[in-house]
């Protein structure tokens, strides 16, 4: 069809059909298009379900043999693995560091790698599990902060020295230092959020301990920041230690724990779990906008 504007327009073809009822009697159906497209749409549309289909059973099948595997080595851990490394690793070691050190110099010694470790790239979390399992919540948790407020400035006064090549290294990865960066810009209380979240999540703080003067991050904000950051990790560590105390105990005893005492620690456990994952993942969050941020500004 044209019209006087001589543009051409084209129409889709309208097929007239007749076909038989099953009654015998016959009806008109009009249809746009071919029956080949129309079959092909449906051809389409029931391979899409079916890999829909074959997608989600594979995903429970996943689902289901991973935890039918993680529930296997946990009964593995509990039944076996666990009593042999207690019996034959863990009593045998708590015996020998009574009998060798007095508690004011294993303390001494707790205080000490916890506040050195960190400066020489070696984990003190060990130490803090002695902590916990030797001083409980309360000593154990002041010995390991005290500590940990030396194992972090360490660091810092010492990155003095490497700061033009942190410098150098953070301008060459702009991407992965933007959280670095941002650490160190704004108010003292801005500073103070970063630090404490770069502590939070998952980012290797030995590492930052180092980088974050080359940020140009203030002294104030930085500790406070770690301190406050570090708390549960403190706690983590501290709940390991006194669980391996409980469990030697009751090992050492010859008697399992009453339906009161795992109930307890069963609960501690998820609590802390669940507080250490949730501050984790809301750590790594705010750090993901900072960045976004900070790149945004490059």
């Amino acid at each position: 069809m044209t019209y006087s504007e001589g543009v051409d327009v084209t129409v889709p073809e309208l097929k007239l059909r007749v076909e038989g009822s099953d009654n015998g009697g016959d009806y008109v159906k009009l249809r746009g298009g071919s029956d080949e497209e129309e079959e092909q749409g449906s051809v389409n549309e029931s391979l899409g379900w079916s890999i829909g289909s074959v997608t989600s059973v594979w995903f429970w099948v996943k689902l289901i043999s991973l935890v039918a595997c993680l529930g296997g080595l946990a009964f593995v851990i509990v039944k076996w693995i666990g009593p042999f490394l207690i019996e034959k690793e863990l009593i045998p070691f708590i015996n020998w560091v009574s009998s060798t050190f007095s508690i004011p110099v294993l303390g001494l010694l707790l205080f000490a790698s916890v506040a050195i470790f960190p400066s020489i790239l070696l984990p003190s979390s060990p130490s803090m599990w002695m902590a916990g399992l030797t001083f409980g919540y309360g000593k154990g948790f002041l010995l390991i902060l005290s500590a940990a407020s030396i194992g972090v400035t360490l660091p810092f006064l010492i990155g003095h020295l490497f700061l033009h090549k942190m410098q150098e290294w953070l301008k060459q990865y702009p991407k992965k230092a933007a959280i670095l960066r941002a650490a160190g810009e704004g108010t003292w209380f801005h500073q103070f959020q970063a630090v404490t979240l770069i502590r939070v999540s998952p980012f290797p703080y030995m590492i930052y301990n180092y980088c974050a003067l080359a940020t140009g991050v203030h002294y104030g904000p930085y500790i406070l920041g770690s301190l406050v950051g570090m708390v549960p990790e403190i706690f983590v560590s501290i709940y390991t230690g006194i669980m391996l105390r409980t469990l030697a105990v009751a090992s050492d005893e010859r008697h399992g724990l009453s339906v009161v005492e795992m109930v307890v620690n069963a609960l501690g456990f998820c609590v802390t779990a669940s507080a250490t994952i949730v501050c984790t993942i809301y750590a790594k969050k705010k750090l993901s906008e900072m960045q976004s941020e900070e790149v945004e500004t490059v």
